[in-house]
């Protein structure tokens, strides 16, 4: 990648069990990399509790629960040319609870949902088939490349 990477990690709930920010800079690196991203990247990863999971969840979606990932594009004026594409909300109890109930490795769940996040912050989306059988697929060749199994297959 010819552009530099900036990932700001932010912990809201305690680091025990929680990936270090090295490895979600790895992996946002690796979403970047397999959406053919090539320019100067910045963005902000906030790790948070079930409260404001829900919080955001339901100030922002409508929907009244703690949910695994969110994700707010960057709304700057077009006028400013800054590397900033936005902010990636992941609620740790969510994702613990969902990798335990699905039997994955948390380590991978977490990555999955950083992959997933980014994506979502270069245009990405699964509101419709197509885009989603679209993105799943790009998340899967992406975790795989970081020897993660298909999160999509049971």
């Amino acid at each position: 990648m010819s552009g530099a990477t900036v990932v700001h990690v932010g912990y809201a709930v305690p680091r025990a069990g929680v990936p270090s920010a090295a490895s979600f800079r790895r992996w946002v690196e690796a979403a970047l990399r397999g959406a053919r991203r090539r320019r100067a990247t910045e963005l902000s990863i906030r790790l948070v509790d079930a409260d404001e999971g829900r919080a955001l969840n339901r100030d922002y979606r409508g929907k009244d629960y703690a949910t695994n990932v969110l994700s707010f594009e960057a709304d700057l004026p077009p006028r400013l040319k800054l590397p900033l594409i936005g902010d990636i909300v992941i609620c740790a109890p969510v994702v613990a609870r969902e990798a335990a109930e699905q039997g994955k490795p948390p380590r991978d769940h977490w990555a999955h949902l950083t992959v997933h996040g980014a994506l979502h912050l270069l245009g990405y989306d699964h509101l419709v088939e197509a885009e989603a059988e679209a993105m799943e697929a790009l998340e899967t060749r992406v975790l795989a490349g970081l020897g993660i199994a298909d999160p999509y297959t049971a």
